[in-house]
């Protein structure tokens, strides 16, 4: 009987409500609406054993782990810092007219590392766990990048970070040189919102063609069959994310809340085509991000940037920490995705300021209404871009 690897989400019974919000949740105990607690555990299972499973009213979601890949910037340059601004992202999202600056928020980046020793996160509390079975180190930059625009301090006189006195962030490296799987995404969500992150980032995806490719190579699938089986894998994939972005939001109900944000995605090419918003990002509960480059009409939809997004953001020549030392320009959705990040964590620092915590669903609709379409380009449409380019609280 031939058994094969899945991803089990299994419900692990209800949470004790904490004692400190009993006040703030008195109304949410009496309606019974304690949220479920969750693990995630891999297994070998038999076709009839994952049936069986999927019958089991504690089961949230059978999946096979699917390859998760990079979302590749575009370009990437390195640059000289200038000492004369803040780079343009920092400006066009309001961050640096904003009275928060992240102070008292933990935030989660899901990437491929960090370059711990760069100047850009002295100070900060880096707490850091590999979920790639490589090296810890940040061998692509990208992570670096990454963190750099959420909560990275000035480098050479040039501020890059959204959110620059974030004091405690959680570096789960989840992509390597051989990429990453499902399976280490989800495990990685779970983790960061144990360990408290009010906002997660992720700059990946699925890479179904990836997996259509180990089907015909690997295991000599014909085309048409492997097509098929990559298909249900994605489907139960998108439905893993799904439940578990449920888990975030229901307890963020009651709990400390959490948000994730993730990259559209950079297949489309414009104007040729559009491509639509890619798994996870396009799973219910998380917020899909498109990238925004300048023009002489104003802000527009880049070239590569998927369609179909929630809110959009700078994805276009931004300027952040690169390993080593120093600055980089690069682009990509991966790019926008932190700039609603660090956004997400000035919006939290105001929840947490005004009312002692941050609420989940609260969160996410302030961070989505936040878009605004005045600095957009004419005739921009709200596929592309969602609500708009996400705005910092000014007070």
């Amino acid at each position: 009987m031939s058994r094969d690897k899945y991803i089990i989400l299994r419900n692990r019974g209800r949470q004790a409500p904490s004692l400190e919000n009993l006040s703030y949740e008195a109304n949410v105990l009496e309606s019974g609406g304690i949220p479920d607690s969750v693990t995630i555990e891999t297994t070998d299972l038999s076709k009839s054993e994952r049936n069986h499973l999927r019958r089991d009213p504690s089961i949230r979601a059978v999946a096979p782990p699917m390859p998760m890949k990079l979302i590749t910037p575009t370009e990437e340059t390195p640059i000289a810092g200038d000492a004369s601004s803040p780079t343009w992202g920092v400006d066009a999202v309001g961050a640096a007219e904003a009275s928060f600056d992240g102070r008292g928020i933990t935030v989660a980046v899901l990437d491929t590392g960090i370059d711990q020793d760069h100047q850009a996160f002295s100070g900060t509390d880096l707490m850091l766990k590999n979920f790639t079975g490589e090296s810890d180190d940040d061998e692509n930059g990208h992570g670096t990048h990454c963190a750099g625009t959420i909560f990275g301090k000035d480098v050479d006189g040039v501020r890059i970070g959204i959110a620059p006195n974030i004091q405690r962030a959680l570096i789960g490296k989840v992509l390597g040189e051989k990429g990453g799987s499902s399976e280490s995404i989800a495990k990685a969500i779970l983790w960061a919102v144990n360990e408290g992150a009010h906002v997660i980032s992720m700059s990946l995806g699925m890479d179904f063609p990836g997996l259509v490719d180990i089907l015909v190579n690997q295991y000599n699938y014909d085309i048409n069959p492997a097509t098929s089986m990559a298909l249900e894998a994605y489907r139960a994939n998108v439905n893993l994310f799904n439940e578990l972005a449920g888990f975030v939001r229901a307890q963020g109900a009651l709990m400390q809340g959490t948000v994730i944000v993730a990259a559209s995605g950079n297949e489309a090419n414009r104007p040729e085509y559009e491509i639509a918003v890619a798994p996870p990002a396009a799973s219910t509960g998380i917020i899909s991000v498109g990238a925004l480059g300048q023009s002489e009409q104003g802000l527009s939809p880049a070239r590569f940037s998927n369609n179909q997004v929630d809110v959009s953001a700078p994805g276009v020549a931004v300027v952040s920490a690169i390993p080593g030392g120093g600055l980089g320009s690069k682009s990509g959705t991966s790019m926008a995705t932190p700039h609603v990040a660090g956004v997400a964590a000035l919006w939290a620092q105001r929840q947490l300021d005004s009312i002692g915590k941050v609420e989940h669903r609260t969160l996410m609709a302030q961070l989505i209404a936040s878009g605004i379409t005045g600095p957009l380009a004419p005739d921009t449409e709200e596929d592309d871009v969602g609500t708009g380019i996400v705005q910092a609280p000014l007070n």
